[in-house]
């Protein structure tokens, strides 16, 4: 019998072990996948460390990119843009799998519906497995969005598609109108630079925002401007997550500014906000976390028009297989690339 390898992270200052397993058959709806490359998310390295909590022993990883394996018996899955998926197609899946029916999922909030699965953040058990990126496969639960790519596009790109890239569509979308608009991209982490870019492609001014000179300076590849004063600016995207960037980046609205705030997702003290101020000039304030359909779609699309315009790929530093996860979560702590990547083929 086939067999799947996995990374088991069983909490915070504990090393990761690698546990091999009879790899499940696919049943109705579900599509198993051989994982090809997975990146390490800023929310792996918050578990790893113990500054987010998540429930163990589990497989964490979810920027992750693979192809199909096995289908089920006699049943014909589509993806998202209408093709048959097929073994040993590429394909790229949303974090999340839940009732496309449930209340949550007809208002567009899908990640947030009822029977929900979260890729990279479930606990492990003998029932329940094969559902993170740091592993051999995964088994893509029934109602997970997939997507087909044909391109010819890098598995580490193709990797922060369904975490970074769907995320910062997200908070485009939330934000309305970005042509012709000057948007602060606050916090230039992964999701950050990602969204330089994408507010630049289109047709964006884009003023970045970071207290790493290094990041800031980076951001320009990206279609960014540097800026260490902004004022006046239409929207703000905030991914630092930090309280103070919330604040400040606040107060450099113009009239009837936009915030949407995606990076505060951990454990964090309260904000200090102005009433008068956001009512005198009409402020709107959104938060995001993680993204719906239409999000991973143009996310999708994005890197596949954008792959090669951006330098994606000299933000992921590689080198690292499952066999050394523990050096992998060793390195990011450590020396805080945007992304390390691990390839598992």
């Amino acid at each position: 019998m086939k067999q799947a390898t996995i990374a088991i992270f069983h909490g915070a200052g504990q090393p990761f072990s690698l546990q091999t397993q009879p790899l499940l058959e696919p049943q109705k709806g579900e599509v198993l996948v051989k994982n090809s490359y997975t990146c390490l998310c800023s929310s792996d390295l918050h578990t790893y460390s113990g500054l987010r909590i998540e429930k163990c022993p589990t497989i964490l990883g979810h920027e992750v990119v693979g192809s199909i394996e096995q289908l089920p018996h006699r049943e014909n899955i589509i993806d998202l843009r209408g093709n048959i998926l097929q073994e040993g197609d590429k394909v790229t899946w949303a974090i999340f799998s839940s009732n496309p029916l449930g209340k949550l999922a007809q208002m567009g909030i899908p990640q947030k519906s009822d029977n929900l699965i979260k890729y990279g953040h479930e606990k492990l058990t003998p029932e329940s497995t094969l559902h993170g990126g740091l592993a051999s496969h995964t088994l893509l639960r029934a109602n997970t969005p997939i997507v087909v790519i044909k391109n010819n596009i890098p598995d580490n790109v193709l990797a922060i598609i369904n975490c970074s890239v769907a995320t910062v569509a997200g908070a485009i979308r939330l934000a309305g109108q970005i042509h012709n608009k000057t948007v602060l991209v606050s916090g230039l982490g992964m999701l950050g630079i990602v969204a330089c870019a994408m507010c630049s492609s289109l047709g964006a001014t884009v003023l970045a925002s970071d207290n790493n000179a290094i990041r800031l300076n980076a951001a320009v590849d990206f279609g960014a401007i540097p800026t260490v004063d902004p004022k006046d600016v239409d929207i703000v995207l905030e991914f630092s997550g930090a309280i103070n960037a919330m604040e400040q980046t606040l107060n450099t609205l113009a009239i009837g500014g936009v915030a949407v705030w995606v990076g505060a997702t951990f454990p964090q003290e309260n904000i200090k906000i102005n009433a008068e101020k956001i009512i005198r000039n009409l402020y709107t304030i959104k938060g995001l976390h993680n993204y719906n359909i239409i999000d991973f779609i143009t996310a999708v699309k994005f890197i596949e028009q954008y792959h090669s315009s951006y330098p994606f790929a000299q933000l992921i530093t590689g080198g690292f297989t499952l066999n050394s996860v523990n050096n992998a979560f060793a390195y990011a702590a450590e020396h805080k690339p945007y992304r390390v990547g691990i390839n598992l083929l």
